[in-house]
């Protein structure tokens, strides 16, 4: 799965058969606000759960905290618990 940053359109986006599959983010003081899933079609939660943490991957690498804003990604986080650090301090999910 290759992710483009679209820094331009502050969205990350990978190309799958059914279209273009992107989460929108805003990045202020060293934090990542995940804040829209845009699926267009694609009902596939395996790819969704590996395109997120494919995200997330990205943002530990650059030092970023995540704030999930999305019921999707706050549904990710209850369920992978592993990723529960990244969140800054006074954020519980």
């Amino acid at each position: 799965m290759e992710i483009k940053d679209n820094e331009l359109l502050r969205q990350f986006e990978i190309i799958t058969e059914t279209g273009l599959v992107s989460i929108e983010y805003a990045i202020q003081e060293r934090k990542l606000f995940l804040t829209k899933f845009c699926s267009n079609n694609n009902e596939d939660d395996e790819l969704h759960n590996a395109f997120i943490k494919s995200v997330l991957e990205i943002a530990e690498s650059k030092k970023l905290k995540v704030v999930p804003t999305h019921a999707k990604f706050i549904n990710f986080f209850r369920k992978n618990r592993k990723f529960q650090e990244m969140l800054p301090p006074g954020i519980k999910i």
